[in-house]
């Protein structure tokens, strides 16, 4: 009987022992490791009067950019003096601003004055493919116009066999091809990872950033991939048009008398379009690697980079 109780004191719990450890374990990790169906955006701030005031904030803008952009697209459709290839992708940007604030600002409205920040993981993806879609091609829309007003200024006279219509249609459908391929590939790879833990995302969208420091796989790949496509997509397009206007400006300049004012008042448009798009953006994604107390504090600045852009270039 001594033999036998030895043997399962010594023997036999030591075995149970080791087994029932890694068993919590395993335990521990699926409790953590619960599958997220659902992310939180950031809302605004607590309080019905800042619930209101950030609702017809975001309200006003959106309308505004409506009516700025569909003023532009109606103008340069139905006015024929219009219809040459600066207007032509002018119209184009116009239309994809609109796409663009549709993607985000409507359902900011609607969780502002609820205060309801769910948002589904199906619905998460749809945002961040339009989102990245808009961006990368209205990246090449402002390059293709930063060519049309190269060819326009530098090589006049062979304008029209350049830019013809067939080279316009072309090239807008290259660049919603590319935008496709571009936001599928980034979307897709995200959503490939798994999402557990926290789903509170830092932004009163879904975008890259936020997903993926949410995600508890490796992101390494992602990293890469987003910092490859940013350094050859975004950094390709902005050293063609600074390439361009350093031609334009070199070429400007031996104008005679009042066609150097003239050329500027043209290109200077694109110029500050250019210039707040890639600011509205890196305003949105500096603001990732700050710390959620600093994050809160921004609250009321960080919303209206996205926007500025589609809200300004009508104005401009």
């Amino acid at each position: 009987m001594n033999l036998y109780s030895n043997c399962i004191n010594h023997d036999l719990l030591p075995l149970s022992y080791d087994f029932i450890i890694p068993h919590n374990q395993n335990f521990q990790y699926m409790t953590n490791s619960t599958m997220v169906t659902e992310f939180l955006l950031l809302g605004s701030p607590d309080g019905w009067n800042m619930r209101v005031l950030y609702f017809m904030v975001f309200l006003l803008t959106y309308l505004s950019t409506l009516l700025g952009n569909l003023l532009i697209v109606t103008v340069t459709t139905a006015d024929q003096n219009l219809h040459t290839p600066m207007y032509f992708f002018l119209r184009n940007l116009s239309t994809l601003d609109l796409c663009y604030i549709s993607t985000t600002v409507p359902s900011a409205c609607v969780n502002s004055i609820t205060g309801n920040r769910a948002i589904s993981v199906a619905g998460c993806a749809m945002q961040i493919f339009l989102v990245i879609f808009c961006a990368c091609v209205e990246m090449l829309f402002l390059t293709i116009m930063a060519w049309d007003r190269y060819v326009a200024i530098c090589q006049p006279l062979q304008y029209s066999i350049i830019m013809n219509p067939h080279f316009c249609v072309s090239m807008t459908l290259a660049s919603l091809l590319s935008g496709l391929v571009y936001a599928g590939v980034h979307t897709g790879n995200t959503f490939r990872l798994s999402f557990c833990q926290s789903n509170e995302v830092h932004q009163f969208f879904c975008d890259l950033p936020s997903l993926l420091s949410l995600s508890c796989s490796d992101t390494t790949s992602n990293m890469i991939l987003v910092l490859v496509s940013v350094v050859f997509v975004g950094g390709g397009c902005f050293i063609f048009i600074v390439t361009s206007y350093i031609h334009i400006f070199s070429t400007v300049l031996r104008f005679p008398n009042r066609a150097p004012s003239k050329a500027f008042s043209t290109c200077t448009p694109h110029i500050l379009m250019v210039s707040i798009f890639l600011s509205s953006g890196a305003g949105v994604y500096l603001q990732q690697p700050l710390t959620h107390s600093r994050l809160c504090f921004s609250l009321p600045v960080t919303p209206w980079f996205l926007p500025s852009s589609p809200f300004l270039n009508p104005i401009i």
